[in-house]
C-alpha cells in the first residue's frame, strides 16, 4: 500500500496535469506495484482538489465494461469515476477540445436516479424501479497520461478516464424498454460509424448500474436520488478532430449530438 504522502502527491499530479494540459507519468511507471485500491486513494485525493476549487459532484461513471477493453487492461471487472457539475454538457452544444488533453468519445445510456441505491443487496429490477429515466449520452474520454498505453491503476487513479460528457435529448422509461437489446448508431459527420447494443454492456446497462450500487455500498457509499450514472460504452471510441459532428441514437431511448471544435492540448 502506498503511504498517504505519496497518495497525495500523485493525486496532485493528475490535478496539475488536467488543469495545465501538461501530462503527467503513469502511475504503474511510478509505482509498479501499486493496487486498485492505491488507484481509488489518488482519485479520490484529485477529486477533493477540485471539489477545494469549486466543483461538485453529480454523478458516477462506470468503465472498463466491455470484454475487448477488459482484455486490453488484463482486468476483468469494472471500474468507476466521479461526475462532476463542470464536465456536464446539454445536447448539441460544441465542445471546446482545445480544454482536453487526448479525448475520444464513447456513446451509452445515462441514468438519472429518483431515489438513492444503497447496496449491497441491489437487483436490476431495483435499478429500474430507482430510474427516473435514461438518455442516450456520449462520454468524452481523456487521459491526463502521455498516451493511452494505460493499466488498470492508471486509469481508475485518473478518474477512470472522465473528460465531459453530454446528456441527450431523450427520456425514457426503462420499464418500457429492454435495455440488454436496444439498438445503438452512431453518425459521424453525417455518415454511420459504428453500431452497439446494450448487451455489450455487462449483459445490460442495468446490470453495470446494480454493480455499481452494490460496489459503492460495501464501501458506505450510497447513489443518491438526482445522480447521473454513466453506464459505460456500447460501441468502440472515436477519434475527434476540429468540426467533427456527432450523433447516437439509442432505439426507444432518443439521441445525442455533439459538435467539436479546436485541437487538443495534448
Amino acid at each position: 500500500m502506498i503511504d498517504e504522502t505519496r497518495i497525495r502527491t500523485l493525486g496532485d499530479a493528475l490535478h496539475e496535469a488536467m488543469t495545465s494540459g501538461v501530462p503527467t507519468a503513469k502511475i504503474s511507471e511510478l509505482e509498479p506495484d501499486s493496487t486498485i485500491e492505491d488507484a481509488y486513494r489518488i482519485q479520490s485525493r484529485m477529486l477533493a482538489r477540485r471539489i477545494a476549487a469549486g466543483d461538485s459532484v453529480i454523478g458516477k461513471k462506470i468503465g472498463l465494461t466491455s470484454r475487448a477493453i477488459q482484455d486490453a487492461l488484463g482486468v476483468y471487472q469494472p471500474d468507476f469515476g466521479q461526475l462532476t457539475r463542470q464536465m456536464l454538457h446539454q445536447n448539441g452544444e460544441s465542445i471546446d477540445l482545445g480544454k482536453l488533453m487526448q479525448p475520444r468519445a464513447e456513446a451509452e445510456l445515462a441514468f438519472i436516479l429518483k431515489r438513492d441505491l444503497i447496496g449491497p443487496g441491489i437487483t436490476a429490477t431495483d435499478v429500474i424501479l430507482a430510474t427516473d429515466y435514461v438518455s442516450p449520452c456520449f462520454e468524452i474520454v481523456d487521459t491526463r497520461f502521455q498516451d493511452w498505453k494505460i493499466r488498470i491503476q492508471d486509469t481508475v487513479a485518473d478518474n477512470a478516464s472522465c473528460g465531459v460528457f453530454l446528456l441527450g435529448e431523450g427520456r425514457a422509461d426503462p420499464r418500457d424498454l429492454d435495455l440488454s437489446l436496444a439498438g445503438l448508431v452512431i453518425e459521424k459527420n453525417g455518415a454511420l460509424h459504428s453500431t452497439g447494443v446494450g448487451a455489450a454492456v455487462q449483459g445490460s446497462p442495468v446490470n453495470a448500474v446494480a454493480w455499481l450500487a452494490n460496489t459503492l455500498g460495501r464501501l458506505g457509499i450510497p447513489l443518491k436520488a438526482g445522480d447521473v450514472i454513466l453506464s459505460g460504452a456500447q460501441a468502440p471510441l472515436i477519434e475527434l478532430q476540429d468540426g467533427d459532428e456527432l450523433t447516437c441514437e439509442i432505439a426507444g431511448a432518443g439521441r445525442c449530438m455533439a459538435r467539436f471544435t479546436g485541437r487538443a492540448q495534448a
